[in-house]
């Protein structure tokens, strides 16, 4: 079992993966209620305990007013939730950001399932600009900004929550190239706590790592047109580069199906075939030795692997509850995984103890734009404190 420090260290809270059991706490008077936890299971390998890392401070782009409340902690305008049948919202620990990239917008969703907050809005985006296609979207270390990268229209942007403005662009869009302020296919574009940006360039076959407020890399890694395994000086169509608990990171290949741990002096520590992926999604640690993808395909899966590729545990259902092409999962503190579920127009929880799924927004296989609707949602970040940039700088 692996414990994690929350902000403040005012709880703890246990990480489980397959074979531990799920606690999903008491649901709300909007749920329904939890679903049963189950019996007679075979534990996996525990977890061993690590002890959490100082968090660093964050950079800042554009902090909201001093004492403003964040959106998600602010009355809802809506009491309707509009969760699928069966959900429980106790399953969350908090409001879900959630990249809707057919709809060309961001979401932030609460366990309820009532939108909280959504860029663009009327009026957000100046005259002549645009916010096309939204693969992926995280927060900023500070919790202010979301770095979302709009990657069929080649360009990255960092959005101010509070003033729903876009403070930063990396890439012009609608212009694909390899030179300064050119990109081609950014995916999982992460902003790391010294302020510095780290992104994947599919088509580039690069990974870059770009200054805080600059239009040039400051270093790459892989060659534009050189599209192999052979890391760090080569790489075959990245697809995601996330940060891990050591302070490295997990690059992610979809030519050859590899994932590579390495730092940013360019080591290489162990590449893996994930077993039995066949177009391996955005890679990220889940526990100490072990590491979560998703196979973006049709049918779909979810897989926690360790280092060496074998599997731990995996979620590939069939028929009607068949994943399409999920593009992302994350780990939830209890030990569930949250996952977008692109071409089923859904973001789903699945209990990996059940190997159910528990939650879930969006109807399967039905497009649209109002509430409780998405239109190929293909990223996702929980908000601060449990986002994906506060739990890996936390060791946790």
């Amino acid at each position: 079992m692996r414990r994690y420090a929350w902000l403040g260290g005012v709880a703890l809270v246990t990480l489980l993966v397959a074979g531990c059991t799920s606690t999903h706490g008491s649901a709300s008077k909007e749920s329904v209620p939890p679903h049963p936890a189950s019996q007679g299971a075979t534990p996996q390998e525990p977890m061993a305990p690590e002890a959490p890392a100082s968090s660093a401070s964050a950079g800042s782009i554009s902090p909201s007013p001093v004492g403003s409340p964040e959106p998600w902690q602010q009355p809802p305008a809506d009491s309707t939730g509009h969760l699928q049948p069966g959900s429980d919202p106790s399953v969350l620990p908090g409001d879900l950001l959630i990249a809707d990239k057919r709809n060309n917008r961001l979401i932030i969703v609460d366990p309820q399932g009532r939108v909280r907050w959504q860029f663009p809005r009327p009026g957000d985006l100046a005259p002549g600009q645009t916010f096309l296609i939204p693969d992926d979207a995280f927060f900023t270390p500070d919790g202010k900004d979301i770095i979302a990268t709009e990657e069929d229209d080649f360009v990255i942007r960092v959005v101010n929550v509070a003033s729903h403005k876009i403070v930063y662009e990396y890439g012009k869009p609608g212009v694909h190239g390899s030179g300064a302020n050119l990109l081609w296919n950014p995916d999982d574009a992460i902003m790391l706590p010294d302020g510095n940006i780290v992104t994947a360039d599919i088509k580039n076959q690069r990974i870059l790592l770009i200054a805080p407020g600059q239009h040039t890399p400051s270093r790459q890694w892989g060659q534009p047109g050189a599209g192999y395994h052979q890391p760090p000086a080569h790489y075959g169509a990245p697809n995601g580069v996330f940060p891990t608990f050591d302070g490295h990171f997990l690059v992610t290949e979809i030519r050859g199906n590899w994932v590579d741990s390495i730092d940013l002096a360019g080591h290489v520590f162990w590449s893996a075939h994930p077993a039995g992926i066949a177009y391996p999604s955005d890679s990220n640690q889940v526990a100490s030795d072990r590491f979560l993808t998703v196979d973006y395909s049709k049918p779909g899966q979810i897989l926690v692997f360790d280092h060496s590729g074998s599997a731990v545990w995996r979620y590939k259902p069939k028929g009607s509850e068949a994943l399409n092409h999920p593009s992302l999962a994350l780990p939830l503190p209890n030990g569930d995984i949250v996952c977008t579920d692109d071409a089923n127009h859904r973001v789903i929880v699945v209990d990996p103890h059940t190997n159910t799924v528990v939650w879930q927004y969006g109807h399967t296989g039905v497009a649209g734009t109002a509430p409780g609707y998405l239109n190929n949602p293909d990223g996702l970040d929980l908000v601060p404190p449990n986002s994906l940039i506060d739990r890996t700088r936390g060791g946790r």
